[in-house]
């Protein structure tokens, strides 16, 4: 088991991301800003975002937390927002499911005073970096990267490599390539694994296979994965389309060398959240 330390960190400035278009949320975030300025805390926005008393986030490395106030895709906009930045976010669930924002927006208050007095539980979870191949640009996923045939009609095929080696072509709907995080999500929709958070490892996963023998793969995360398309398709990060992709293109993937950061409480783990969002292992 992992050894989890407490985030001890003196909070100076935070910023706060809600959910757009719900009222609930956007109240929220005003309660939130307003109790940290209460105690001498600077409060920023999302670039994108306003939220009355704060400013508009434009320097993120002087963060020492992120407040997210949604569900799962507002979680994911955050992540978006620090660009791989090394600061902790802290989700309050005003969305549906919740997975990624678990905290009850009940304990808000009680929960953010608790990070101030450093008896929050501070944890990791593994990122991976794609990017196409002969381009400089490159995103990063907390969740998942999807190749996907995107309005096209028919299937297409996907050769897998592994360290230079070639796995197999897969002629699907598409491939999920899912995070431990991310396992929980589409991968699991698709009829892929449940990973635990601290596994080392990186999951593929074909949409709607046409060959019964294309199956999850679950690869060591410390390898080099390459996608070669052999037809048009499109390339999905983290529910995010970012961009169209050609035969004979070449999708490279690895584990970035920075992981996510998150705050919890003391004593939440991870099954009890599986059956709590999941109802993993009831019976219907």
């Amino acid at each position: 088991m992992k050894a989890v330390d407490l985030f001890k960190k003196k909070i100076r400035k935070v910023a706060v991301v809600y959910r757009p278009d719900t009222k609930a949320a956007e109240v929220a975030s005003e309660k939130v800003t307003a109790w940290f300025q209460d105690r001498g805390v600077k409060v920023f926005s999302h670039p994108d975002q306003k939220i009355k008393g704060a400013d508009k986030l434009s320097k993120k490395d002087d963060l020492q937390l992120v407040v997210v106030l949604g569900g799962d895709g507002t979680y994911l906009a955050a992540v978006r927002m620090l660009e791989g930045a090394r600061i902790p976010l802290i989700g309050f669930n005003m969305g549906s499911l919740g997975f990624l924002t678990f905290m009850r927006a009940e304990d808000l208050l009680p929960t953010l005073k608790k990070a101030m007095e450093g008896r929050m539980e501070l944890h990791s979870r593994a990122m991976i970096r794609v990017k196409k191949a002969k381009e400089k640009k490159s995103y990063l996923a907390l969740n998942d990267v999807v190749l996907e045939r995107g309005a096209q009609s028919r299937l297409i095929s996907i050769t897998v490599s592994v360290d230079g080696m070639p796995i197999n072509s897969v002629k699907a709907d598409g491939l999920i390539i899912a995070t431990p995080t991310g396992s929980s999500a589409y991968n699991l929709a698709a009829g892929g694994p449940l990973l635990h958070p601290d596994a080392c490892a990186l999951v593929v996963t074909p949409i709607c296979a046409h060959s019964l023998t294309s199956r999850p793969f679950v690869f060591p995360d410390d390898r080099s994965l390459v996608f070669t398309l052999e037809e048009k398709a499109v390339l999905t990060v983290d529910g995010v389309q970012v961009a169209t992709l050609n035969a004979g293109d070449k999708v490279s993937l690895q584990r970035d060398e920075c992981d996510h950061l998150f705050l919890r409480k003391a004593g939440v783990n991870y099954f009890s959240i599986i059956r709590e969002k999941l109802k993993f292992g009831e019976r219907a």
